[in-house]
């Protein structure tokens, strides 16, 4: 999904950010290196794989060799990032000119992740000890239950209620841009929380954990420390139980963290707690490299703007009141409208009719996601129009003069206004004319200087 692959170069951009010595640790972690090559651009990835097991320095012409004439804005693209991530040094021989060879660090780690694998520095605990997992169908529902429950205290905070059982962590993500927090009032959804809302889980989900990385220093957390965590974390098996015991402080709190989100299942046993990941954990390099499964749709739109959502979800009956109009709902059905209101309605909550379309495209049920177009042409043309009407109008604050003493004051005060770039309208017959207020205080002195 395009959202995914903004966000996860987004998340790339603060691993670059890195100093050169945590991006070396790091890099000591060869899952890390793995995560990390997984998410380049497919030719940087090329690269990498060719220049692995190369110790001296390749000419950047020859590495121009392997591309074809019309791959070199690629070819600029995947140098960039391999410079940005520090995996290419880059060195000037006199003879060969520009030179390029792998950071040591990732080169040495890939090359015994490749050859021996890696060992995760935690076991999967044994299931002997009395330890009752949940099975991988109730552990997927678990999850879900837990994506969507966090979904729709966003959703409900939009309507004034506040938010429960969501650790000061997570708040400080959620106030950093999805929420706003005004006086007396509760928290309220931005408009970039609205439009949060219709993205694809997996976006959703990696600009929660960008954020989440991006306050880490005010929680006194090391960036390079969670951001291995996590990327770690995505190797370690859906199902398993992993001691908590083998973490340290700083990784227990991100897992309490982790887990109102639905990424881990945390346990309690008499002697032992345990974390078990859920596949929004596993999943996180995948989601990383944009290679998620589209999900089944629910959502059949017919061309008179009825839309009908095959649905059990209370959360996905609450995104669709953001842009719909909700008629009725039944155990496993959700009848609804799209409406000028209800879009006026969302599109002053900063949602675009480019989303919504989106969204719907991304969510049409099987028996309407192989018809071209998925979503009727009248819809999604009326849906646009819609918008547009509202852009025909250009609000801009401005002061209105009139009752001017003379037909040369007047003009001489449009002149002025015009070349301060904040003449709006102007009637010469009645000598009257509208300026823009970031021009009325030096307007107010001319004026005050002719009167004089």
């Amino acid at each position: 999904m395009p959202q995914v692959k903004i966000i996860a170069k987004n998340f790339m951009d603060m691993v670059a950010s890195l100093t050169a010595i945590k991006l070396d640790k790091l890099y000591n972690n060869v899952f890390i290196c793995e995560a990390i090559l997984r998410s380049l651009p497919p030719l940087a990835k090329k690269y990498v794989l060719q220049l692995l097991f190369i110790d001296d320095p390749v000419p950047c012409t020859r590495i121009e060799e392997w591309v074809l004439p019309g791959g070199l804005s690629k070819h600029r693209v995947a140098i960039d990032r391999l410079i940005q991530l520090r995996i290419f040094t880059e060195t000037v021989d006199r003879r060969e000119g520009t030179c390029f060879s792998l950071n040591p660090t990732f080169q040495n780690n890939l090359q015994k992740h490749i050859i021996s694998g890696g060992v995760l520095p935690r076991e999967p605990m044994n299931s002997s000890n009395g330890i009752k997992l949940p099975s991988l169908q109730e552990l997927e529902t678990y999850a879900l239950q837990q994506w969507e429950c966090f979904l729709l205290q966003l959703i409900n905070s939009g309507q004034g209620e506040k938010l429960t059982g969501i650790s000061s962590s997570m708040m400080k993500v959620f106030q950093r841009g999805l929420l706003s927090q005004r006086d007396r009032d509760g928290p309220r959804l931005t408009e970039s929380g609205f439009q949060f809302l219709l993205m694809d889980t997996n976006a959703q989900l990696w600009y929660i954990i960008r954020e989440y990385i991006s306050n880490a220093e005010e929680r006194d957390v090391d960036p390079a420390d969670l951001i291995s965590f996590l990327l770690e974390l995505s190797f370690h098996v859906t199902g398993e139980a992993y001691n908590l015991n083998t973490l340290t402080d700083v990784q227990r709190t991100t897992l309490k963290d982790l887990a109102d989100l639905g990424l881990v299942k945390l346990q309690q046993g008499r002697k032992d707690s345990w974390f078990i990941p859920t596949k929004l954990a596993t999943n996180l390099s995948v989601s990383l490299a944009d290679s998620s499964v589209r999900k089944e749709g629910y959502v059949m739109m017919e061309t008179n703007f009825r839309m009908y959502a095959y649905s059990t979800s209370k959360l996905q009956c609450e995104i669709l009141r953001l842009f719909a109009r909700i008629e009725y709902q039944l155990p496993n059905l959700i009848a609804c409208a799209v409406t000028k209101e209800s879009l006026y309605n969302a599109f002053d909550n900063g949602i675009t009719s480019d989303q919504i379309i989106t969204f719907l495209q991304q969510n049409s049920h099987p028996r309407c996601a192989d018809r071209v177009p998925s979503i009727p042409e009248n819809v999604t043309d009326q849906i646009r129009l819609w918008e547009s009407d509202l852009k025909r109008i250009e609000m801009t604050q401005a002061h209105f003069y009139d009752e001017f003493p003379s037909k040369d004051v007047f003009e001489g005060a449009c002149n002025f206004a015009r070349q301060w770039g904040g003449l709006l309208w102007e009637d010469s017959k009645r000598m009257r004319l509208v300026v823009k207020s970031e021009v009325h205080n030096q307007m107010r002195e001319y004026l005050h200087t002719q009167g004089n």
